[in-house]
């Protein structure tokens, strides 16, 4: 038995409050983790989605700067690159996912642009360039969503990893040692209340023999 725990009634008790509270907790540790692993599945299927389209974007635009290389050189795809200034800014919210929180992430700025609100001169470029551009900024913001998907798998699977060792820890460590210990006090218990029954008869019969 536990040096800290005593064989007494008020500790039996306790402890009985304790393990009730422990398997209610158990209980909602599991359903908690059993949703975090609803969510992040449904998550993860989006993510393949988003990871394929991000692939072939990512495909779709060098083969358009390939394209832009060969028939407009490489050195006015540089320039006209050189020339885009704007930059590209994110704002992150705070989703609640079952407790947990997963960022929003969007781009405060619009990153695909027409034609003429882009830096470079529209007249000393060609349409392989504008379509480059175009693939490219549809590319960014793939890459947007991309993140917020997989930030979104981090955090769910860090928090899923941390609900499961707590379930494991109170239905193989915690709750066990409880009512082990549990067991052991209402067994000395038993044993003293034996004994005293024992005892108050062996008086009695000692009172009977006196009269």
């Amino acid at each position: 038995m536990a040096q800290d725990v005593k064989p007494t009634r008020s500790e039996e008790l306790r402890l009985k409050e304790r393990i009730e509270l422990a398997e209610n907790g158990h209980e909602i540790l599991e359903k908690k983790r059993d949703g975090l692993i609803h969510e992040f599945m449904e998550i993860i299927d989006d993510a393949k989605e988003v990871n394929q389209e991000l692939a072939d974007l990512y495909s779709q635009a060098q083969l358009k700067m390939m394209l832009g290389k060969v028939y407009d050189g490489e050195d006015t795809v540089k320039a006209n690159a050189m020339a885009v200034e704007q930059e590209i800014e994110i704002s992150l919210e705070a989703q609640n996912i079952m407790g947990v929180k997963v960022p929003e992430i969007e781009s405060e700025n619009k990153i695909q642009r027409k034609i003429l609100d882009r830096e470079y001169g529209t007249t000393s470029t060609s349409s392989r360039i504008d379509s480059t551009a175009d693939k490219y900024e549809e590319l960014l913001e793939q890459i947007v969503d991309a993140a917020e998907t997989q930030t979104k798998i981090l955090k769910l699977l860090d928090e899923i990893e941390k609900t499961k060792r707590r379930v494991n820890a109170l239905e193989h460590k915690t709750i066990p040692e409880m009512k082990d210990a549990q067991s052991q006090v209402s067994q000395v218990l038993q044993e003293r209340a034996r004994e005293e029954t024992f005892r108050m008869k062996k008086i009695k019969e000692m009172q009977e023999e006196n009269e």
